[in-house]
């Protein structure tokens, strides 16, 4: 009789579940560090926060829900470490649109054979998910809790929303360059 070696479907499930899981905390990790190390001055009180990086990457190469977890969570440390919690909702929320719609498009471009239109729809995904989550919902949260008017809170996202874009935009390319050999160091 032949010695067969049966593998555990529930442990390979297991041993998968726990490297996506790793692999999203190292990612929000990241985030924190490169938005805390990295600060590329753009605007008076703004920079690019380069930890959109690590979120488009997560969310290019492990899915949505790994990327908007990158996100949301990376930004709630990063303002608990640095700030406090003034600010922090309202990026965090913005960052949940812009990581479920950006995934979302991700998923679906990934696909497709033609590069050039996987780039548009990626550009206008981005494009939009940042203005959605910056300049809406991230202005309308800020706008109720501190009572403040809502074009006036839009006008002072406008900078954060043009600071985000282009990080995000820029990663575009680094996604696409890292996604096979991440995927083939994490095994996901």
């Amino acid at each position: 009789m032949a010695n067969t070696v049966s593998v555990n479907p529930k442990s390979h499930e297991l041993r998968r579940n726990i490297r996506w899981l790793s692999a999203t905390a190292i990612g929000a990790a990241l985030f924190v560090v490169l938005a805390l190390c990295l600060q590329v001055p753009v605007f008076e009180n703004y920079y690019l926060c380069l930890g959109y990086v690590s979120m488009a990457v997560c969310l290019y190469s492990f899915g949505t829900l790994s990327g908007t977890v990158v996100g949301v969570l990376g930004v709630v440390l990063y303002c608990i470490l640095i700030s406090g919690i003034r600010g922090m909702p309202g990026w965090a929320a913005g960052n949940l649109a812009i990581g479920v719609i950006t995934g979302l498009t991700f998923r679906v471009t990934k696909k497709m054979d033609r590069k050039w239109l996987q780039a548009v729809l990626n550009f206008f995904a981005i494009a939009v998910s940042t203005a959605l989550g910056i300049l809406i919902i991230k202005s309308l949260t800020e706008c109720i809790l501190y009572s403040q008017p809502m074009i006036i809170r839009m006008g002072k996202n406008v900078f954060a929303f043009v600071a985000d874009i282009v990080v995000l935009e820029i990663s575009l390319p680094i996604c696409m360059a890292l996604d096979r050999v991440i995927r083939k160091i994490t095994k996901l």
